[in-house]
């Protein structure tokens, strides 16, 4: 995958299709969305209307943000495309949706989600791991979602199968604010600007 730095600022969220049990997970979605939008910023997600996605893409518009959204075809109906996004970009196939989100992003979030949420996630994380990519990983831990997660995260570090530093590019925290302005530092030292606008 190649680095490439689009303006503005885009962040790619990886998050569930469904809403979850828990309303602070959708709350926390709609922060994120206002968050990226308030910034100026650009979001680039899976494009469904549904779940914590359509939740964060609504408040991101909302607040004025560009946003892209990448959907298989096969999903259309399922998750149902979201119509009034920047830009709805209908791919083949989840491969081609992966590449082209990855293609966009200046950093990657994951917000509670399912399985699909999960395998993205630690894509981007691996590609990370093999330098494939230089952009910042965060995983916003709501409600305590992910600490069984984050546990067994460090357990394969007491194991030896995963080295502390692999780790430690996982950026977690539980404030969308305060995790997306790290996002945006480290973004910014990968890249050695300053500025992320294109004239």
């Amino acid at each position: 995958m190649s680095s490439r730095l689009p303006a503005p600022f885009t962040v790619c969220v990886y998050c569930g299709s469904r809403e979850g049990a828990n309303p602070a997970f959708a709350e926390a979605a709609r922060a994120v969305g206002h968050a990226i939008g308030k910034r100026g910023w650009r979001l680039v997600y899976g494009g469904a209307q549904v779940g914590l996605m359509g939740r964060m893409a609504d408040a991101a518009l909302a607040a004025g943000a560009s946003v892209v959204g990448v959907i298989p075809r096969s999903l259309m109906e399922r998750e149902i495309g979201h119509a009034a996004l920047s830009e709805l970009l209908v791919v083949e196939t989840m491969h081609q949706r992966k590449q082209a989100m990855a293609e966009r992003a200046d950093a990657f979030l994951a917000l509670p989600g399912g399985i699909g949420s999960f395998e993205e996630l630690f894509e981007a994380w691996t590609w990370r791991q093999l330098n494939y990519h230089d952009q910042p990983i965060g995983l916003l831990n709501v409600a305590g979602y992910y600490d069984a997660l984050i546990a067994f995260l460090q357990q394969t570090v007491r194991e030896g199968f995963m080295s502390p530093a692999t780790q430690a590019m996982l950026e977690v925290g539980t404030e969308p604010d305060e995790l997306l302005t790290r996002l945006e530092v480290l973004a910014r030292r990968a890249k050695g600007r300053d500025d992320y606008s294109r004239t």
